[in-house]
C-alpha cells in the first residue's frame, strides 16, 4: 500500500509527496531529514492523505495533485 500525502508546513505552505509508510515519513520530515523543501518549514503536519494500490498509481496521483491550485488542494480535506 502506498500513500499520497499533503503536508501543511509551519509557513502555511503545502507539500505533496508519496510514501509506503506514512507515519515514518512524517516523522522523518519533522526531524529535518525529509525533503529539502520541508527542512526550513518545520514543523509539518499531515493535512490530507489517500491510499494508492502501488507506487506507480501514487506517483500519478501526486502529479495530479501538484498541478492543482492551492485552493483545490485545500478542498481535498
Amino acid at each position: 500500500m502506498w500513500f499520497v500525502y499533503l503536508l501543511l508546513c509551519s509557513d502555511n505552505t503545502l507539500y505533496c509527496g508519496i510514501t509506503n509508510n506514512l507515519e515514518k515519513r512524517i516523522n522523518t520530515h519533522n526531524k529535518g531529514k525529509g525533503a529539502k523543501y520541508t527542512r526550513s518549514r518545520l514543523p509539518v503536519e499531515i493535512y490530507y492523505y489517500e491510499e494508492s494500490p502501488n507506487k506507480s498509481e501514487a506517483s500519478k496521483r501526486e502529479y495530479q495533485i501538484k498541478k492543482m491550485s492551492r485552493e483545490n488542494k485545500l478542498k481535498l480535506k
